[in-house]
This record gives C-alpha cells, structure tokens and sequence, in this order.
C-alpha cells in the first residue's frame, strides 16, 4: 500500500509498465471506496486498458490538460478540495510550461519546467498532507549527456521531485515473456529507491501480461 497524505513517484524507461503500476493502485483506491483522478499530460490514457487492471473508469476523474501550468493547477484544486484519495500524474516529462509551447522553437527554456515543479510541489505537499491524499508522479527516466561517473540516468523535471517524494520506486522491464514464439508480456521489477515511511531498496518482482495487467 502507498501512505496517504504523500508523493509517490514512479520512474523508469519507457514502456516499463510505470503506468500500469500507477492503475493497479487507482484500482486499490477505489475498491477501498476512495475517490481518484488522473491527470493524463501524455495524453495516452487508455481507458479499456485501465477497466481490465480493476480501474473503474466511469468514477474516475480524468483530465487532460494543455500546459504543465494548467496540470499543476487543477491537481492542486482538486487535492484542495479534501475530496480525493489518490491522484496520478502522468506524466513529468509531458508537464510543458505554456512559455515553451508558445515560444518560437529555438528559444531557450532551460530549467523553466524545474521551477514549475518545485513551485507546484512547494505548495502542493502541504495540501496532500492536510487532505490525506496520496499523489504519484510518473516520471521518465533519460539519459544524461556527457557523463563519465555515476549514474548517466536521470529523471526529468529537475531536483524537487526526488527531495519532496516519500517514496520512489524504480520500475524497470527485465526480460520478455513469451508463449512460444510470442511475446506476452514482461517481467518487471520494481525497486523502492527511497522510503520515508519504512526500510527502503525492498525488490518486488512481478509479471505484466499485454493488455491485462
């Protein structure tokens, strides 16, 4: 189970099942009465996809905003107004500032979606807190140019969301399934990078079959 009232966030490479993660704790939510939302930057929501996980999509909030700005916006109105248990953010990398999508292509926008975030956060952990709403950030994981120590991965959207997160968890595919020839799935492992709650670095590994979760 995730702690309420704190920011949860899931990275990894793509198509890692980060989302399918985030649905499977919607799904959780909800069978325990709770009221979700998920705010789809991505613009990827698939709804039939979210059904088969357990999601109940009829009752779920689902927004798509235009800007980072708007999606930071309506997640704080809705946390705000005490009546949410869980809110997904799908995702940092999709979070645009409005002054990069209505800025000329060559402009430079470096760390304008870094301050967006630690702003939205700054305001926005409180809230969680007070209305005992969990928040999972669903974020990209890149790689980082140029560098020779260390991790080269990093994740997007500056440092804020790795200081204001109770917990990260690392999710990772780490082999195909397959049915023959097929493939049906992956095997994925999901490794709790950070915990404020409880002993962090516990591994789970569990198996994500193509469309059914």
């Amino acid at each position: 189970g995730l702690p309420r009232g704190r920011v949860v966030e899931i990275y990894g490479p793509e198509s890692s099942g980060k989302t399918t993660v985030a649905l499977h704790a919607v799904a959780n939510a909800q069978r325990q009465g709770g009221i979700a939302a998920f705010i789809d930057a991505e613009h990827a929501l698939d709804p039939e996809y979210a059904a088969k996980l357990g999601v109940d999509t009829d009752a779920l909030l689902v927004s798509q905003p235009d800007t980072g700005e708007q999606a930071l916006e309506i997640m704080d109105m809705l946390v705000g107004s005490g009546s949410l248990d869980i809110v997904v953010i799908d995702s940092v990398a999709a979070l645009v500032p409005r002054a990069e999508i209505e800025g000329d292509m060559g402009d430079s926008h470096v760390g304008l979606q870094a301050r967006l975030m630690s702003q939205a956060l700054r305001k926005i952990t409180g809230r969680l807190s007070q209305t005992k709403t969990t928040a999972i950030f669903i974020n990209q994981l890149r790689e980082k140019i140029g560098v020779f120590f260390g991790s080269p991965e990093t994740t997007t959207g500056g440092k804020a969301l790795k200081f204001y997160a109770s917990i990260r968890i690392d999710v990772r595919r780490i082999q195909t399934l397959k049915e023959g020839a097929d493939s049906v799935g992956n095997r994925t492992k999901a490794k709790i990078v950070k915990n404020k709650m409880a002993p962090p670095f516990k591994i789970a590994e569990f198996d994500i079959i193509y469309g059914q979760g």
